[in-house]
Protein backbone atom coordinates (compact mmCIF):
# COMPACT_ATOMS: atom_id res chain seq x y z
CA UNK A 1 0.00 0.00 0.00
CA UNK A 2 1.23 3.43 -1.46
CA UNK A 3 2.20 6.35 1.57
CA UNK A 4 0.33 9.58 0.81
CA UNK A 5 2.56 11.34 3.78
CA UNK A 6 4.99 13.90 2.53
CA UNK A 7 8.75 13.83 2.72
CA UNK A 8 10.29 15.52 5.23
CA UNK A 9 13.49 17.54 5.60
CA UNK A 10 16.69 15.58 7.47
CA UNK A 11 17.66 17.54 10.39
CA UNK A 12 20.48 18.94 8.55
CA UNK A 13 18.61 20.48 5.92
CA UNK A 14 16.36 21.79 8.67
CA UNK A 15 19.04 23.50 10.92
CA UNK A 16 20.86 25.11 7.67
CA UNK A 17 17.51 26.44 6.89
CA UNK A 18 17.33 27.61 10.16
CA UNK A 19 20.85 28.84 10.17
CA UNK A 20 20.31 31.03 7.29
CA UNK A 21 16.95 32.52 8.42
CA UNK A 22 18.86 33.60 11.09
CA UNK A 23 21.49 34.98 9.30
CA UNK A 24 19.12 36.98 7.68
CA UNK A 25 17.26 38.16 10.71
CA UNK A 26 20.90 39.17 11.92
CA UNK A 27 21.07 41.07 8.93
CA UNK A 28 18.43 43.50 9.02
CA UNK A 29 18.33 44.05 11.94
CA UNK A 30 22.27 45.04 11.56
CA UNK A 31 20.84 47.84 9.04
CA UNK A 32 18.00 48.40 10.77
CA UNK A 33 20.17 49.41 14.29
CA UNK A 34 22.71 50.92 11.06
CA UNK A 35 20.08 53.43 10.10
CA UNK A 36 18.55 54.03 13.43
CA UNK A 37 22.07 55.15 15.04
CA UNK A 38 22.83 57.49 12.20
CA UNK A 39 19.14 59.00 12.02
CA UNK A 40 19.73 60.04 15.34
CA UNK A 41 22.97 61.45 15.13
CA UNK A 42 22.46 63.56 11.97
CA UNK A 43 19.09 64.45 13.43
CA UNK A 44 20.99 66.33 16.69
CA UNK A 45 23.74 67.34 14.44
CA UNK A 46 25.11 71.44 14.61
CA UNK A 47 27.34 73.28 12.18
CA UNK A 48 29.65 72.46 14.56
CA UNK A 49 29.33 68.89 15.42
CA UNK A 50 28.71 67.57 11.92
CA UNK A 51 31.89 67.26 10.53
CA UNK A 52 32.66 64.44 13.65
CA UNK A 53 28.95 63.21 12.83
CA UNK A 54 29.04 62.62 9.03
CA UNK A 55 33.09 61.35 10.03
CA UNK A 56 31.47 58.88 12.26
CA UNK A 57 28.68 57.70 9.89
CA UNK A 58 30.74 56.76 7.44
CA UNK A 59 33.22 54.56 9.46
CA UNK A 60 30.02 52.90 10.57
CA UNK A 61 28.92 52.33 7.59
CA UNK A 62 32.52 50.69 5.84
CA UNK A 63 32.75 48.60 8.73
CA UNK A 64 29.05 47.61 8.38
CA UNK A 65 29.95 46.74 4.17
CA UNK A 66 33.04 45.16 5.53
CA UNK A 67 35.62 47.35 4.52
CA UNK A 68 38.39 49.42 6.78
CA UNK A 69 38.00 53.07 5.82
CA UNK A 70 35.82 55.69 4.83
CA UNK A 71 36.28 59.50 4.30
CA UNK A 72 33.76 62.79 3.54
CA UNK A 73 35.69 64.93 0.29
CA UNK A 74 34.13 67.98 -1.02
CA UNK A 75 31.73 68.10 -3.48
CA UNK A 76 34.60 68.58 -6.47
CA UNK A 77 36.46 65.74 -5.85
CA UNK A 78 36.86 62.71 -7.74
CA UNK A 79 35.92 58.99 -6.74
CA UNK A 80 33.56 57.40 -4.69
CA UNK A 81 30.22 57.97 -4.46
CA UNK A 82 28.15 61.34 -4.12
CA UNK A 83 26.28 62.30 -1.33
CA UNK A 84 23.02 64.59 -2.84
CA UNK A 85 20.60 67.30 -1.54
CA UNK A 86 17.28 65.98 -1.02
CA UNK A 87 14.02 66.94 -3.68
CA UNK A 88 14.03 66.69 -7.18
CA UNK A 89 17.15 68.56 -8.02
CA UNK A 90 19.47 66.21 -6.03
CA UNK A 91 22.61 68.68 -6.75
CA UNK A 92 25.51 67.01 -5.21
CA UNK A 93 26.47 68.41 -1.61
CA UNK A 94 30.08 65.90 -0.71
CA UNK A 95 31.37 62.34 -1.61
CA UNK A 96 31.78 59.46 0.45
CA UNK A 97 34.46 57.51 -0.31
CA UNK A 98 34.71 53.83 1.16
CA UNK A 99 38.33 51.71 0.24
CA UNK A 100 38.26 51.16 -3.46
CA UNK A 101 33.94 51.21 -3.78
CA UNK A 102 33.38 53.74 -6.22
CA UNK A 103 29.61 53.16 -7.13
CA UNK A 104 26.44 51.85 -4.63
CA UNK A 105 26.20 49.40 -7.92
CA UNK A 106 29.39 47.51 -6.71
CA UNK A 107 27.30 45.93 -3.58
CA UNK A 108 26.17 42.78 -3.99
CA UNK A 109 23.26 42.25 -1.34
CA UNK A 110 20.77 44.41 -2.66
CA UNK A 111 19.28 44.77 0.96
CA UNK A 112 22.65 46.46 1.31
CA UNK A 113 22.50 48.76 -1.33
CA UNK A 114 19.37 49.64 -0.44
CA UNK A 115 20.44 50.23 3.23
CA UNK A 116 23.95 52.17 1.76
CA UNK A 117 21.36 54.34 -0.55
CA UNK A 118 19.24 55.29 2.49
CA UNK A 119 22.42 56.22 4.69
CA UNK A 120 23.65 58.54 1.70
CA UNK A 121 19.90 60.47 1.95
CA UNK A 122 20.43 60.89 5.46
CA UNK A 123 23.89 62.37 5.05
CA UNK A 124 22.34 64.51 2.22
CA UNK A 125 19.26 65.73 4.45
CA UNK A 126 21.71 66.92 7.27
CA UNK A 127 24.05 68.57 5.20
CA UNK A 128 21.41 70.44 3.21
CA UNK A 129 20.04 71.24 6.59
CA UNK A 130 22.66 72.66 8.21
CA UNK A 131 23.55 74.72 4.78
CA UNK A 132 20.28 76.57 5.25
CA UNK A 133 20.78 77.10 8.99
CA UNK A 134 23.97 78.66 8.62
CA UNK A 135 22.83 80.89 5.68
CA UNK A 136 19.67 81.64 7.20
CA UNK A 137 21.59 82.21 10.66
CA UNK A 138 24.11 84.70 8.04
CA UNK A 139 20.75 86.56 6.65
CA UNK A 140 19.46 87.50 9.89
CA UNK A 141 22.73 88.66 11.24
CA UNK A 142 23.20 90.90 7.79
CA UNK A 143 19.75 91.91 8.62
CA UNK A 144 20.32 92.71 11.89
CA UNK A 145 23.61 94.78 10.87
CA UNK A 146 21.60 96.48 8.53
CA UNK A 147 19.15 97.88 11.41
CA UNK A 148 21.61 98.69 13.36
CA UNK A 149 23.72 100.93 10.58
CA UNK A 150 19.86 102.12 10.24
CA UNK A 151 18.98 102.92 13.74
CA UNK A 152 22.39 104.49 13.68
CA UNK A 153 22.00 106.63 10.84
CA UNK A 154 17.98 107.28 12.13
CA UNK A 155 19.67 108.59 15.54
CA UNK A 156 22.56 110.86 14.07
CA UNK A 157 20.24 112.41 11.88
CA UNK A 158 17.77 113.01 14.45
CA UNK A 159 20.78 114.55 16.88
CA UNK A 160 21.71 116.73 13.40
CA UNK A 161 18.89 118.01 13.33
CA UNK A 162 18.39 119.09 16.84
CA UNK A 163 21.21 120.20 16.84
CA UNK A 164 20.53 122.69 14.16
CA UNK A 165 16.87 123.44 15.69
CA UNK A 166 19.36 123.94 19.13
CA UNK A 167 21.84 126.23 16.89
CA UNK A 168 18.86 128.18 15.32
CA UNK A 169 17.33 128.91 18.38
CA UNK A 170 19.78 130.48 20.29
CA UNK A 171 20.47 132.62 17.50
CA UNK A 172 17.42 133.76 17.29
CA UNK A 173 17.49 133.99 20.77
CA UNK A 174 20.57 135.95 21.02
CA UNK A 175 20.74 137.67 17.71
CA UNK A 176 16.95 138.72 15.96
CA UNK A 177 14.89 138.54 19.79
CA UNK A 178 17.35 140.99 21.34
CA UNK A 179 17.13 143.51 18.41
CA UNK A 180 13.33 143.37 18.55
CA UNK A 181 13.68 143.85 22.52
CA UNK A 182 15.30 146.74 22.55
CA UNK A 183 13.41 147.96 19.43
CA UNK A 184 10.03 147.99 21.46
CA UNK A 185 11.65 150.12 24.33
CA UNK A 186 13.27 152.50 22.19
CA UNK A 187 9.67 152.90 19.89
CA UNK A 188 7.99 152.98 23.67
CA UNK A 189 9.93 155.90 24.46
CA UNK A 190 8.95 157.32 21.52
CA UNK A 191 5.51 156.68 21.58
CA UNK A 192 2.84 159.37 20.48
CA UNK A 193 0.22 159.32 17.88
CA UNK A 194 -3.32 159.30 17.71
CA UNK A 195 -5.79 157.28 20.02
CA UNK A 196 -6.82 154.03 18.55
CA UNK A 197 -4.13 153.83 15.78
CA UNK A 198 -2.07 150.81 15.69
CA UNK A 199 1.20 151.66 17.63
CA UNK A 200 4.70 150.47 16.57
CA UNK A 201 5.16 149.65 19.80
CA UNK A 202 2.78 147.28 19.56
CA UNK A 203 4.01 145.35 16.66
CA UNK A 204 6.93 145.10 18.03
CA UNK A 205 5.78 143.73 21.13
CA UNK A 206 4.01 140.98 18.77
CA UNK A 207 7.16 140.32 17.26
CA UNK A 208 9.36 139.43 19.97
CA UNK A 209 5.96 137.18 21.40
CA UNK A 210 5.91 135.40 17.86
CA UNK A 211 10.08 135.10 17.93
CA UNK A 212 10.08 133.92 21.33
CA UNK A 213 7.17 131.56 20.37
CA UNK A 214 9.45 130.32 17.50
CA UNK A 215 12.54 129.85 19.55
CA UNK A 216 10.21 127.63 21.86
CA UNK A 217 9.20 125.67 19.14
CA UNK A 218 12.49 124.57 17.51
CA UNK A 219 14.27 123.71 20.99
CA UNK A 220 12.93 124.31 24.48
CA UNK A 221 15.31 125.61 27.06
CA UNK A 222 13.16 123.53 29.14
CA UNK A 223 13.94 120.09 26.88
CA UNK A 224 17.44 120.56 27.40
CA UNK A 225 17.60 122.00 31.44
CA UNK A 226 15.05 119.85 33.18
CA UNK A 227 13.88 117.30 30.60
CA UNK A 228 11.14 116.01 29.15
CA UNK A 229 8.42 116.46 32.44
CA UNK A 230 8.50 120.49 32.29
CA UNK A 231 8.79 120.63 28.60
CA UNK A 232 5.88 118.60 28.55
CA UNK A 233 3.98 120.48 31.26
CA UNK A 234 4.61 124.00 29.47
CA UNK A 235 2.96 122.40 26.41
CA UNK A 236 0.41 121.56 28.45
CA UNK A 237 -0.20 124.94 29.64
CA UNK A 238 0.10 126.64 26.68
CA UNK A 239 -2.45 124.33 25.51
CA UNK A 240 -4.95 125.69 28.19
CA UNK A 241 -4.02 129.55 28.17
CA UNK A 242 -6.15 128.87 24.40
CA UNK A 243 -9.12 127.82 25.95
CA UNK A 244 -8.23 124.05 26.46
CA UNK A 245 -9.70 121.81 29.50
CA UNK A 246 -6.65 119.53 29.70
CA UNK A 247 -6.32 117.20 32.08
CA UNK A 248 -2.63 116.22 33.07
CA UNK A 249 -1.17 112.46 34.51
CA UNK A 250 2.21 112.05 34.93
CA UNK A 251 4.48 109.03 36.42
CA UNK A 252 7.80 108.58 34.85
CA UNK A 253 9.98 107.89 38.16
CA UNK A 254 13.08 110.09 39.12
CA UNK A 255 15.62 108.94 36.12
CA UNK A 256 15.66 110.52 33.16
CA UNK A 257 15.28 108.85 29.66
CA UNK A 258 18.08 109.47 27.69
CA UNK A 259 18.06 112.59 25.42
CA UNK A 260 17.25 111.11 21.72
CA UNK A 261 13.67 109.49 23.88
CA UNK A 262 12.71 112.72 25.81
CA UNK A 263 13.16 114.55 22.15
CA UNK A 264 11.06 112.44 20.45
CA UNK A 265 8.17 112.10 23.07
CA UNK A 266 8.33 116.15 23.13
CA UNK A 267 8.11 116.38 19.83
CA UNK A 268 5.08 113.60 19.57
CA UNK A 269 3.33 116.01 21.97
CA UNK A 270 4.30 118.71 19.98
CA UNK A 271 2.70 117.57 17.12
CA UNK A 272 -0.24 116.26 18.99
CA UNK A 273 -1.09 119.18 20.60
CA UNK A 274 -0.68 121.18 17.04
CA UNK A 275 -3.05 118.49 15.71
CA UNK A 276 -5.60 119.67 17.74
CA UNK A 277 -5.26 123.26 17.53
CA UNK A 278 -6.13 122.54 13.99
CA UNK A 279 -8.25 119.82 13.64
CA UNK A 280 -10.24 120.02 17.28
CA UNK A 281 -12.52 122.74 15.43
CA UNK A 282 -11.94 124.94 19.45
CA UNK A 283 -11.49 124.38 22.76
CA UNK A 284 -11.97 120.92 24.15
CA UNK A 285 -11.44 118.18 26.78
CA UNK A 286 -7.46 117.16 26.09
CA UNK A 287 -6.36 114.32 28.40
CA UNK A 288 -2.69 113.84 28.83
CA UNK A 289 -1.03 110.74 30.20
CA UNK A 290 2.80 109.91 30.90
CA UNK A 291 3.31 106.73 32.13
CA UNK A 292 6.81 106.00 31.50
CA UNK A 293 7.70 104.90 34.68
CA UNK A 294 11.40 102.32 34.21
CA UNK A 295 9.92 99.63 36.22
CA UNK A 296 6.27 100.08 34.26
CA UNK A 297 5.06 97.58 32.90
CA UNK A 298 3.58 99.10 29.61
CA UNK A 299 4.80 102.97 29.03
CA UNK A 300 3.51 105.21 26.76
CA UNK A 301 2.49 109.06 26.57
CA UNK A 302 -0.81 108.72 25.46
CA UNK A 303 -2.84 112.03 24.33
CA UNK A 304 -6.32 112.36 23.60
CA UNK A 305 -9.13 114.95 22.79
CA UNK A 306 -12.80 115.09 22.06
CA UNK A 307 -12.72 117.30 19.38
CA UNK A 308 -14.38 117.17 15.89
CA UNK A 309 -11.44 115.02 14.91
CA UNK A 310 -10.02 114.82 11.23
CA UNK A 311 -11.94 114.21 7.84
CA UNK A 312 -13.03 111.30 6.42
CA UNK A 313 -10.34 111.13 3.94
CA UNK A 314 -7.67 111.78 6.94
CA UNK A 315 -9.37 108.46 8.44
CA UNK A 316 -9.23 106.58 5.47
CA UNK A 317 -6.10 107.16 4.16
CA UNK A 318 -3.15 104.63 4.45
CA UNK A 319 0.22 105.25 6.15
CA UNK A 320 2.47 106.68 3.26
CA UNK A 321 -0.57 108.60 1.22
CA UNK A 322 0.95 111.98 2.29
CA UNK A 323 -2.06 113.22 3.96
CA UNK A 324 -1.31 112.60 7.62
CA UNK A 325 2.25 113.98 7.21
CA UNK A 326 2.45 115.08 10.76
CA UNK A 327 1.55 110.95 12.13
CA UNK A 328 4.21 109.68 9.58
CA UNK A 329 6.84 111.86 11.09
CA UNK A 330 5.64 111.15 14.57
CA UNK A 331 5.97 107.32 13.95
CA UNK A 332 9.26 107.46 12.29
CA UNK A 333 10.51 109.43 15.57
CA UNK A 334 9.39 106.82 17.68
CA UNK A 335 10.76 103.83 15.62
CA UNK A 336 14.22 105.50 15.84
CA UNK A 337 13.94 105.29 19.46
CA UNK A 338 13.05 101.63 19.38
CA UNK A 339 9.44 101.76 20.19
CA UNK A 340 5.78 102.53 18.65
CA UNK A 341 3.22 105.09 17.61
CA UNK A 342 -0.61 104.29 17.20
CA UNK A 343 -2.83 106.65 16.13
CA UNK A 344 -6.73 106.32 15.73
CA UNK A 345 -9.15 108.48 15.46
CA UNK A 346 -12.00 107.92 18.31
CA UNK A 347 -16.03 107.32 18.63
CA UNK A 348 -17.95 109.25 17.31
CA UNK A 349 -15.14 112.11 18.02
CA UNK A 350 -11.84 113.22 18.67
CA UNK A 351 -8.22 111.88 18.74
CA UNK A 352 -6.04 109.39 20.43
CA UNK A 353 -2.15 109.02 20.22
CA UNK A 354 -0.21 106.98 21.52
CA UNK A 355 3.26 107.06 22.08
CA UNK A 356 4.94 103.72 23.29
CA UNK A 357 8.26 103.32 24.42
CA UNK A 358 10.55 99.63 24.54
CA UNK A 359 10.13 97.71 27.54
CA UNK A 360 13.50 97.15 29.48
Amino acid sequence: MASNLPVLPSDTETIAELRELYRAAEARAARMRLLSVSGRELAEATPETLEPILAKCAERLAFFLGRRTAMILPVGAEGGMPINAPGSSGAPLARLVIDSLRSIREIDDPEDRETVRMELDLMGTTIDRIRREQERAQLLDALQQREKSLEFVVERLVSVQEEERRRVSHELHDGVAQTATALVRVLESAEGGQPGELRPAEIARGLVAELRRVIAGLRPTLLDDLGFVPALRSLCEALEADGYDVSVRIETGAARHSTAIETALFRVAQEAFANIRKHAGGPCRVEVDALLSPDAPRRVLRIADNGCGPSAQTRKAQPGAGLNLGIEVMRERMTAVGGRLDWWAGEPQGVVVEAWLAQG
